[in-house]
């Protein structure tokens, strides 16, 4: 059979299309943000990305959650705008309050 014939064959019978119609629904993940996202390829050392692999699951958060956390911290220290949580401004003010041995 040559090419003409196979895409003539393919596209002449419906057995694909039948294929995909008989297929039970796919469930797709849910997206974990409301924000749209963009996809980009990042290429790690494997003992750099085992670290961040690491730190990722003891936080309990994919890796692509966490690097898009420090990301975004570290988008915000070029800016200024960053937020801290106020259990960590109180920490900070009652290490500042208590005298440090010398």
């Amino acid at each position: 059979m040559n090419r003409n014939e196979a895409i003539k064959r393919f596209h002449g019978d419906d057995a694909f299309a039948d294929l995909i119609d008989d297929s039970p629904p796919v469930e797709l993940p849910t997206p974990d943000t409301d924000v749209p996202m963009v996809s980009r390829s990042v290429r790690l050392p494997t003992d750099t990305y085992e670290r961040v692999r690491a730190a990722a699951e003891a936080r309990g958060i994919g890796v692509t959650t966490l690097m898009r956390q420090w990301i975004e911290a570290g988008l915000a220290d070029l800016d200024d705008s960053a937020t801290v949580s106020l259990a960590d401004v109180r920490r900070a003010l009652a290490s500042l309050s208590r005298p440090t041995a010398a």
